[in-house]
């Protein structure tokens, strides 16, 4: 069998090797023997794929094959998969060109008309060498579809036995009947238990065992002792000891240092259960039990340190980790602590009952009361997260983290409240499926906060900048890597199997077909470099253009900002292009995509649109430039920037005017400046009537050619503009150097003009106006009327005495 299939294999590789003439291509000979090789070597085994394909139909369609059997075929499914994978890239490089050689010749007439028998016989030759060509690549894909669907056949197998688990009811453990059962139960479990210590005990080889392992096991058991009680204390102060040393980079050095907090009273655990198993006296269901000790001691130990890092009891509410009262602080430290050990209890109830194989009716009976006090202990802590001791202003948006919290803690207090529904209605798996997860849920939530805060302390420490971690993007940056990496650890948590993380990544890894085309995160690597390298390029040539080519031309500021600009418009432009075609994407299969997206821009970007072909227009017409004087829309000031979009004006007030390029373009604009910067002032002066004109036309003259930026050819004028009402009015109109000192000028000639009148004796006239009333008698001015004299009493005669 494997001989025809090498003589298969090698005649479909004939092709390589062979031309019209028969000469050999001695450039693809080396190449083409290695995919015989490959092919060779994969399609030999084509029989024990068939074997194992027709295996993995016969467990889907019997359902009574086990998970782990299931799982097993799933892997060995994956491994095929993939190597079918690889074998549809086989003789890419030759498709290729035999490809480029038939679109070379062009299609056969349609219309009858005669073509050279060279050019047909060479079409035809070329489309049977593809055909042969395609045909591993066509039977790898057909084997990799194959694999592709029995593995969502187990998916979906294990998906749905998940399912029935998830929904299996049995009786509920509130009912009086469950406890005497469960009662029964335990005490015959006890006693199998110690009826297999016993024996272990009594056996003379185990005693010898003990004998010889006897000072191992005490040291194994004083060290483990140590290491529990005093494991933590230790830690705190190796911290404490080495931590106050350093300054720099504190959180960094207490971080580290606090590990010795878990590591320590972990190795305890560890040497505890390694003592216990040298002892050589554990039956086969005490094993089970000791043996799941290590993993699930884990969870005390752990919510030791979270609960010292996040709510320790003697921080103030502004520098708390979740910005809590210090009282709910110490009340949250030990709840957290206490579901650690609930979860280990809860474990070790678990293992108990795999062990000793108890119904299911049992074990919801035993591990329903430390549920209660775990689901009692998640409804608490999910309502202390909705707390917070600084409460945000109304007017203010919700943060991010607020936003996160409500959300962790609603989800928390609803899986308490489901699990004890479920459990008390006997939906026992539901209830530890729900419960369980929930609370190792804070745990990865915790050491999220601990890694973020972390990595703000390890830049702060790195920056040696003290506050520059607050407003850095890498922290932030850094904390979204953290959440994508949790996802997979939470979806583990809550149920998920682990060929369905592999499974995902897998379709990650093969990606995605646009059309044609097959869209691979190679292929957006290979996009993103090569749009990098060519954007960077085009930076660097504008940086050559704009500070050493153009400087040594005659352009102006203007004109070299427009090759600038337009350099790099195109450059990035050529990148994009460049990188599409280089990651392979057929950009005809976007057509639908871009006709709807023309229509879109038709409606509702017309306005950006017409903004960026405005601004083509002015870097290609160039009405105006970088560094013109120009007036629009009532704002004058000077061009800055032309950008895509908009142009940036700064006015005389020092503040910048961004006007869109299609205002520009469609409405009257007034460029002081375009070209060269000569331009004209007017300085209107008014004399009194009575003075000689002819001689204020000779003082004003002089003062305008007396004046530096005034140019002299063309001469300047004075006008003797009329008789104004008040004054005669005469104009100094003169053509300056630069339009830009227009203001100075204008003040420079008023100061000449005020001096030079004052020693001539010219009167420069202001108006006067008389106001006349109508009835002046009628107005009071707020005078008061004069008082009429009082009369004078006759003096009182004094009476005779």
């Amino acid at each position: 069998m494997k001989r025809v299939l090498v003589l298969l294999v090698a005649l479909w590789a004939v092709p390589l090797f062979a031309q019209d003439d028969g000469v050999i291509d001695v450039e693809t000979t080396d190449a083409t023997v290695a995919e015989v090789t490959q092919l060779a070597d994969t399609f030999a085994n084509q029989a024990e794929w068939e074997a194992l394909a027709g295996r993995v139909e016969v467990a889907v369609e019997s359902g009574l094959t086990s998970n782990s059997v299931l799982g097993e075929l799933r892997s060995e499914l994956a491994d095929w998969r993939d190597t079918f994978l690889d074998l549809q890239s086989v003789n890419a490089g030759r498709i290729d060109t035999v490809q480029s050689q038939i679109a070379a010749l062009g299609d056969a007439p349609e219309d009858g008309t005669d073509e050279d028998v060279t050019v047909t016989a060479r079409r035809a030759t070329l489309s049977s060498q593809l055909i042969e060509l395609q045909a591993p690549v066509i039977l790898a894909a057909e084997a990799h579809a194959q694999a592709d669907g029995l593995i969502g056949e187990i998916d979906t197998t294990l998906r749905d036995r998940q399912t029935d688990e998830f929904t299996e009811r049995s009786q509920s453990p509130l009912v009086p009947s469950g406890w005497s059962t469960a009662w029964t139960a335990v005490k015959t479990s006890f006693v199998s238990i110690g009826a297999e210590i016993t024996g272990e005990v009594e056996n003379p080889s185990r005693q010898t065992a003990l004998l010889n392992n006897l000072p191992a096991i005490l040291a194994l058991l004083v060290a483990a002792l140590v290491l529990i009680t005093r494991g933590r204390a230790g830690g705190r102060w190796v911290s404490g000891l080495f931590g106050a040393q350093s300054l720099r980079g504190q959180g960094v050095w207490d971080f580290a240092l606090s590990l010795g907090q878990v590591v320590l009273p972990y190795l305890g655990v560890l040497a505890l259960a390694e003592a216990l198993g040298a002892t050589g006296m554990l039956g086969r269901r005490t094993t089970v039990v000791v043996d799941a000790i290590p993993s699930l001691a884990l969870f005390p130990i752990l919510a030791h340190w979270l609960a010292g890092h996040l709510m320790p009891t003697n921080s103030a509410p502004e520098t708390h980790p979740l910005n809590i009262e210090p009282e709910t602080s110490a009340r949250a430290h030990r709840r957290f602590i206490t579901m650690g050990y609930l979860l280990m209890v809860f474990g070790l109830v678990q293992s108990y009952g795999d062990a000793n194989a108890l119904s299911t009716v049992v074990s919801a009976v035993l591990l329903f009361p430390v549920g209660v006090l775990l689901a009692w202990t998640l409804y608490w802590l999910g309502h202390v997260l909705r707390r917070t001791s600084a409460p945000e202003a109304e007017d203010a948006p919700r943060s991010f983290r607020v936003a996160l919290r409500a959300i962790i803690s609603r989800g928390l207090m609803i899986a308490a409240i489901a699990g004890l529904i479920f459990a008390a209605l006997g939906y026992s798996n539901a209830f530890e499926m729900i419960t369980e997860p929930a609370a190792q849920t804070l745990y990865v939530l915790g050491v999220l906060i601990l890694l973020q805060r972390l990595s703000v302390d390890a830049y702060t420490l790195l920056s040696k900048r003290e506050n520059s971690a607050q407003d850095a993007l890498i922290p932030v940056l850094i904390g979204f890597l953290l959440i994508l990496v949790s996802v997979p650890v939470l979806a583990l948590i809550w149920g998920a199997q682990v060929t369905d993380i592999t499974e995902l990544w897998t379709r990650f890894r093969e990606g995605f077909s646009i059309g044609d085309t097959q869209i691979s995160p190679t292929s957006f690597l290979l996009l993103a470099v090569v749009f990098v390298v060519g954007y960077t390029i085009t930076r660097l040539l504008q940086g050559a253009l704009r500070s050493t080519v153009l400087p040594r031309t005659k352009m102006d500021a203007g004109g070299q900002n427009a090759v600038v600009s337009g350099m790099g418009y195109i450059g990035i432009f050529l990148a994009a292009i460049v990188a599409i075609t280089t990651a392979g994407i057929d950009l005809s299969g976007l057509a639908i995509v871009a006709g709807a997206l023309s229509v879109g821009i038709g409606f509702g970007l017309q306005n950006i649109v017409s903004n960026f072909v405005s601004g083509i227009i002015l870097l290609i017409e160039r009405p105006i430039s970088q560094g013109d004087w120009i007036e629009v829309g009532g704002q004058m000031g000077y061009v800055r920037d032309i950008s895509v979009r908009s142009t940036r004006i700064e006015t005389f007030d020092r503040t910048d005017v961004i006007v869109p390029n299609a205002d520009l373009v469609s409405n009257q604009v007034t460029n002081w400046t375009r070209g060269n910067n000569v331009g004209r002032v007017i300085v209107p002066v008014g004399v009194a009537y009575g003075t000689d004109t002819e001689m204020v036309t000779g003082i004003l003259k002089e003062i305008a050619e007396a004046n530096p930026m005034v140019l002299l050819n063309p001469p300047p004028s004075v006008v003797f503009q009329g008789f104004g009402a008040d004054s005669l009015d005469f104009e100094i109109r003169a053509i300056l150097r630069d339009v830009n000192y227009v203001l100075s000028v204008k003040s420079e000639m008023n100061h000449a003009i005020a001096k030079r009148f004052v020693e001539e004796g010219i009167e420069i006239p202001f108006g006067q106006r008389d106001i006349w009333f109508r009835n002046p008698e009628a107005l009071d001015f707020g005078a008061k009327p004069a008082r009429k004299p009082a009369k004078k009493s006759p003096p009182k005669e004094k009476p005779d005495t």
